[in-house]
């Protein structure tokens, strides 16, 4: 018999491609989706498509991450035997300037989900995936980071994701629930929203090698992280769900690359040499050829707090799970970049 999965944020980059990834699998996904005035399905609309013909078995159900009763009720609705829970306010930056939010989407949204779980006697039945993230690693004390690293987040984001970890373990333990924590390291793709740092710089690549835009504003360009594809990490997802017992992943490349860097790969793929003069926040990204300021730096998108090095070490995924990331960095950024020209031409 095939499986039911309720996926959260489904809207969203993660929720996208794990959507089309359980469908092919023969999965019924219904999907949350929070009600708006305007429509905000453009990543799944060839699936909406899809399932109003019949072909697949895929529904869209309202919902919000702050309303317990909403959830609760979802959950009656789908009764699914798997829960992936994506939605979030996911933008670290922005959790500076909305804490309160972020703190009620993030950290008490799972918790309202998994008492759900527990209160409508699904406990035995629903494996529940809670989307965790390398930003609890923060202030890094080692590198790589694993399962046993020590948390030190450095955001609200990070400080409400911490408490969502903690309740999944909990749930697990205290009532015997499937519950578990995917540690996810960034990972990327051409359905990244645009405010994202590498979706920022691919598009505006492309901008400029089109004539759209004379020059990009970034932040701090000496930021590292480990980047992967989005579609390699909900794989992970659903092998974590699948899993013997419940248990908690780091997923993640074991490489790291700068935001400078990932700059000048985007900048080369559009026909672009860059060469950095100035410093802090005065430093510009230059084209050799033909002298003209492309990237300039806006004090503006620092954080209070900076993480300054994320690097993942996946051991446990790959011996437990068989999971490894297919895509290199530089594909990733080519595939980003390709898209974004494409779209805009």
């Amino acid at each position: 018999m095939s499986k039911t999965a309720l996926i959260t944020g489904v809207t969203g980059q993660d929720g996208t491609y794990l959507a089309r990834r359980l469908l092919a699998l023969g999965y019924r996904v219904y999907g949350m989706v929070r009600r708006a005035s305007l429509p905000n399905t453009a990543r799944i609309d060839s699936l909406l498509a899809r399932a109003q013909t019949g072909e697949i078995p895929f529904t869209l159900l309202s919902g919000d991450m702050t309303d317990s009763g909403g959830l609760h009720r979802i959950l009656e609705i789908a009764e699914p035997d798997e829960v992936y829970n994506l939605a979030a306010q996911s933008h670290v930056r922005v959790s500076f300037d909305t804490p309160e939010y972020t703190a009620d989407v993030d950290g008490l949204g799972p918790l309202r989900i998994l008492d759900a779980i527990r209160t409508l006697g699904l406990t035995e039945k629903t494996r529940f995936y809670q989307a965790s993230t390398s930003e609890l690693f923060g202030k890094v004390c080692q590198t790589p980071q694993s399962e046993t690293t020590p948390f030190h987040p450095r955001s609200p984001y990070a400080s409400a994701k911490l408490f969502a970890y903690w309740t999944v373990i909990n749930y697990r333990e205290a009532y015997g629930m499937f519950a578990s924590n995917g540690i996810l390291f960034n990972h990327e793709s051409p359905l990244r929203g645009e405010t994202f740092i590498t979706r920022k710089i691919t598009r505006a690549a492309a901008q400029i090698k089109l004539g759209l835009i004379e020059k990009v504003a970034v932040g701090n360009l000496d930021a590292y992280r480990d980047w992967g594809h989005a579609a390699d990490y909900v794989e992970g997802m659903r092998l974590i769900l699948n899993a013997e017992k419940a248990d908690d992943f780091v997923l993640a490349t074991g490489e790291t690359h700068s935001v400078r860097e990932l700059t000048e790969t985007a900048f080369r793929l559009a026909g672009f040499d860059l060469v950095w003069k100035g410093t802090g926040s005065d430093e510009k990204g230059i084209d050799r050829v033909g002298g003209k300021v492309l990237v300039e730096i806006d004090p503006t998108f620092f954080r209070p707090t900076e993480v300054d090095l994320l690097c993942g070490d996946a051991t446990k995924a790959r011996e437990r799970l068989g999971w490894e990331p297919k895509h290199s960095f530089r594909d990733i950024v080519e595939e980003m970049f390709q898209a974004d020209l494409a779209a805009l031409s």
